[in-house]
């Protein structure tokens, strides 16, 4: 296994909100010497790199240490970098390695994204009350966002992480399983544990807020 992560699994074709069609262009030019190519793809990249950083570590500047360092580490073992996979899902693996070792560092008892999740029936709610109005009826764009923001701050790493690639930077599931070194299994029970939970938190503000 390359020091990167990459995944050996043969090539496959991955649908992707993310990822542009000149990518592979991109990363040959780079491998081939082309520091333009590369920066071209650190400018792509380095928001959503950043935001997953900063949704893993939940600190701004642990966020930029692991975006620079991620791309440091890309850069350094690009030769090795085969195609297995899409650049983006190698370059996202890199990420959340160096934003859990961070995590590690400051808490050595943060739960691993390998550790395995009890899946039984009885942590899942029976009852998903209906939320009735839209929240965005109720509350401006900004306030939305600062309260979603808080309330997935709170979600256990293992499941911010896999809510934070599928819904919030539009990975597919196999994407998200790749670059997470996980089945796509656990990535799908992972995924619906954290929107059951976001969707129970939610009802609680918006309940608190309904009374006050």
């Amino acid at each position: 296994m390359n020091p990167a992560g990459e995944n050996p699994a043969q090539p496959r074709s991955l649908p992707s909100q993310v990822v542009k069609e000149d990518e592979p262009i991109l990363v040959a030019a780079a491998q081939g010497g082309d520091i333009t190519a590369f920066e071209t793809l650190v400018g792509r990249y380095e928001r959503k790199i950043l935001r997953l950083a900063q949704n893993i570590t939940q600190n701004r500047e642990d966020a930029e240490d692991v975006m620079q360092e991620a791309f440091l580490k890309a850069y350094e073992h690009l030769s090795g970098f085969q195609g297995n996979s899409r650049f983006y899902t190698w370059l996202v693996r890199i990420a959340v390695n160096q934003a859990l070792m961070k995590l590690r560092k400051r808490r050595p008892n943060v739960v691993s994204i390998d550790e395995e999740v009890n899946t039984g029936e009885d942590l899942i709610p029976r009852e998903i009350e209906d939320w009735g109005p839209s929240p965005e009826d109720r509350y401006k764009q900004t306030e939305l966002s600062d309260i979603l923001s808080e309330v997935i701050g709170d979600l256990d790493p293992s499941f911010r992480i896999v809510f934070q690639l599928r819904d919030i930077e539009e990975l597919s599931t196999e994407e998200t399983a790749e670059a997470l070194g996980l089945s796509v299994p656990a990535v799908k029970s992972r995924l619906l544990r954290a929107r059951l939970k976001l969707r129970q938190k939610l009802n609680k503000y918006f309940r608190r807020s309904e009374i006050q």
